[in-house]
């Protein structure tokens, strides 16, 4: 234990995710080494985040204003929906430039064991939009998990009644990846959604 101001920046360190009480204790005496003017822009930039930083209203994404700059978008189609769990997944799918319709951010996934159940999560707006809204298909992009399975299924059966295509993302074993390291169910995947060479 140390005192004071080194043990509290420690153990707020310490409460983000995948920061253990090493790393953490790393972490503050690099910010104790750091220039002054460097730690004051990283707390303002946390401050920052904490102050105007919100969540789209339509969509549940990160966003400054009410609505995100992707459902602000006008050049955005909008009768495509991609369902992911968390806005970290919409940076994700837009860094690969193949996807141009709108998101729906569900904000975790069902985990009843965690008490996430499926009224945690934004599934109840997501259906009211695809009642509001032109959406003819819905992507269902969600971790091949046990638990994004487990969301994904519960997904479907509430929309199927809607009479909208809803598809699923592919997946499969990854470029430069080795069969021998595959797990069953990524391998398994990978032989149900192989594609013709023409």
């Amino acid at each position: 234990m140390y005192e004071g101001p080194v043990q509290n920046l420690i153990d707020e360190l310490g409460r983000l995710p995948g920061v253990g009480p090493k790393s953490a204790q790393r972490l503050a005496f690099h910010l104790l080494q750091v220039e002054r003017i460097d730690a004051e822009r990283l707390a303002k930039a946390i401050l920052s985040a904490a102050q105007d930083i919100t969540f789209c209203s339509r969509c549940f994404n990160v966003s400054e204003g009410e609505l995100c700059r992707i459902c602000r978008d006008p050049k955005r189609t909008d009768d495509v929906l991609c369902v992911v769990a968390e806005p970290k997944d919409v940076q994700a799918i837009e860094k690969t430039g193949e996807f141009r319709g709108r998101y729906h951010v569900l904000g975790g996934l069902i985990v009843p064991i965690d008490g996430i159940t499926p009224d945690k999560l934004h599934i109840a707006e997501l259906v009211r939009r695809l009642g509001e809204e032109q959406v003819t298909e819905v992507v269902i992009a969600l971790n091949p998990t046990v638990d994004g399975e487990t969301t994904a299924s519960y997904l479907r059966r509430q929309l199927q009644t809607l009479g909208l295509s809803v598809t699923r993302i592919a997946s499969g074993l990854p470029v430069g990846g080795d069969l021998e390291y595959a797990d069953q169910v990524t391998l398994g995947r990978a032989f149900a959604g192989r594609t013709s060479m023409g």
